[in-house]
């Protein structure tokens, strides 16, 4: 089972939702070759660690182009992918279940910018972590979200925190069409880049996997410890 944002008319609204959609949307077939791998591998004894993809779609064993100033896919990966982890998130000792990346080439005409992202997901909590240069803003995604939106700041940036919800899909193994039904909420914090909020983002996404909601102190410590490295700030 894995899990995507639900798109529902209900929620706080198409554009905003779609702010973190891709979050998980990109990561699903990339996920989904890091268990097979996981699985074939952990014959007994301990499961070797679960290593980040450095392949480009249609292109593997590629890494993305890099560009000055901005997060690739496997480096929001490679911030996740950290021994301490589970730690932050109160599991010592759980072990990665699943962990991917994924890039999002920008259109070849037009100004809008790539959407990497990374997931990695445990027996209790799943992460994602996201970066937006299409522009957005802290300040128009908690307009959007009003009432609902918690506008706090981090690492000195403005910050605002909300919830998702999940959709729960299911694949059958015989090949049979796969089912859908409501997730897991999840709780979001995103994060301006720069001071200024003027314009990109990184979303830190944190659901659990016994659909309780996760409690935003640690999100936000698990925030504050993740995006120094992006950030080049000191971790809080």
């Amino acid at each position: 089972m894995s899990y995507d944002y639900d798109t529902d008319s209900q929620g706080p609204g198409a554009w905003a939702q779609a702010i973190t959609a891709v979050v998980l949307v990109g990561a699903l077939a990339a996920g989904f070759w890091t268990i097979a791998q996981h699985s074939a591998s952990s014959g007994g004894g301990t499961p070797p660690p679960l290593r980040c993809s450095n392949a480009k779609p249609g292109k593997p064993g590629k890494e993305p182009a890099k560009e000055p100033g901005r997060a690739s896919g496997l480096r929001l990966c490679e911030t996740l992918n950290r021994p301490d982890l589970p730690a932050l998130l109160g599991t010592p000792g759980e072990v990665a279940k699943a962990i991917s990346n994924h890039d999002s080439d920008p259109p070849a005409h037009g100004t809008e910018g790539a959407t990497p992202s990374a997931k990695v997901t445990f027996d209790t909590y799943t992460v994602t972590l996201s970066a937006d240069y299409n522009g957005s803003t802290v300040a128009r995604t908690a307009a959007l979200l009003e009432p609902a939106a918690q506008q706090t700041t981090l690492l000195d940036r403005p910050a605002v925190l909300y919830s998702e919800r999940t959709l729960a899909i299911s694949f059958r193994l015989d090949g049979s069409d796969s089912t859908s039904g409501p997730g897991a909420p999840a709780r979001v914090l995103t994060v301006a880049q720069d001071p200024k909020d003027g314009g990109g983002t990184f979303s830190v996404v944190l659901w659990r996997e016994d659909g309780r909601l996760p409690e935003d102190a640690l999100l936000l410590h698990l925030a504050g410890q993740l995006l120094p490295t992006l950030l080049d700030s000191p971790a809080v």
